[in-house]
């Protein structure tokens, strides 16, 4: 029988907001009916340092057993109090090689990250959040520590619309179904207008005027509204354009990034 579960891989370093980033993708699965699977890389270097080649299988092999030990401890707790199976693998070596071998292999509907407290996009250091923003066609969530959806709790959602097209209205149906509370649309336009028939689609809009404090805005009335998952219809947008990086790191909130390749709002 078909597995016609969605497929979201966390790509975690495994530090101290990694229970609140697995936390928001276990929220995500519930919503969605997804398959979680952990994924973290270590590098070698972080290993061993100047030894024997046996010394340094013996090194790989020890971390390999401690890590594993640590992701256990991680996602057992979780996965019996919200009755999810989460997998994991762990890989050595070049933490970008490995990361895009292992999404080619896995194929995700959404990959997880979770949001660095820097204002670089820097993960796992080597600069993977931007890569991802940039190769991964399908959607993509940012999650926050400071706001991390709760599992078994109703997520409060947000859209975001940065240019001047309408919003999707099959995009609003389908996240209407996510939630029993009306949608709170967040609109920056060149010129102030409503949005069409935002009433007919279950929504409460906020509507901006472009500018250099636009998105400082929509982070003030999101929070006001206690947003906890902002939606941004990706793919009309250049994924290294630096709105898209000013979204992230100014708003305080979990993102939902959809890509070219999104359908998870539609099957």
């Amino acid at each position: 029988m078909k597995n016609n579960k969605y497929k979201i891989l966390l790509l975690s370093d495994l530090n101290k907001s990694a229970t609140s980033e697995l936390k928001s993708a276990v929220s995500l699965a519930k919503m969605i009916d997804g398959d979680i699977t952990l994924f973290h890389v270590k590098k070698p270097t972080d290993i061993v340092e100047r030894e024997s080649q046996l010394s340094a299988m013996r090194s790989i092999n020890e971390e390999h057993i401690v890590t594993n030990k640590a992701i256990e401890n991680l996602i057992n707790p979780i996965s019996q109090d919200f009755k999810l199976n989460i997998g994991y693998n762990v890989s050595i070596g070049n933490v970008k090689h490995e990361i895009e071998t292992y999404i080619n292999a896995y194929q995700p509907d959404i990959i997880v990250l979770g949001k660095r407290k820097s204002k670089t996009l820097n993960f796992m250091g080597d600069n993977i959040t931007d890569y991802v923003l940039k190769t991964h066609k399908g959607s993509i969530m940012i999650a926050n520590q400071n706001k991390a959806l709760q599992p078994n709790q109703e997520a409060t959602l947000g859209v975001l619309n940065t240019n001047d097209h309408p919003l999707d209205a099959n995009f609003i149906a389908g996240l209407i179904t996510k939630t029993s509370q009306p949608i709170k649309s967040f609109k920056i336009v060149s010129q102030l207008s409503r949005l069409e028939n935002a009433e007919a689609y279950k929504t409460v809009e906020f509507v901006f005027e472009k500018g250099d404090s636009a998105i400082d805005n929509v982070s003030k009335y999101a929070s006001k509204s206690n947003i906890n998952l902002m939606c941004f219809d990706n793919s009309n947008h250049d994924k290294s354009n630096t709105s898209i990086k000013n979204v992230i790191n100014k708003l305080d909130v979990s993102l939902l990034l959809t890509g070219k390749n999104t359908t998870m709002l539609h099957r």
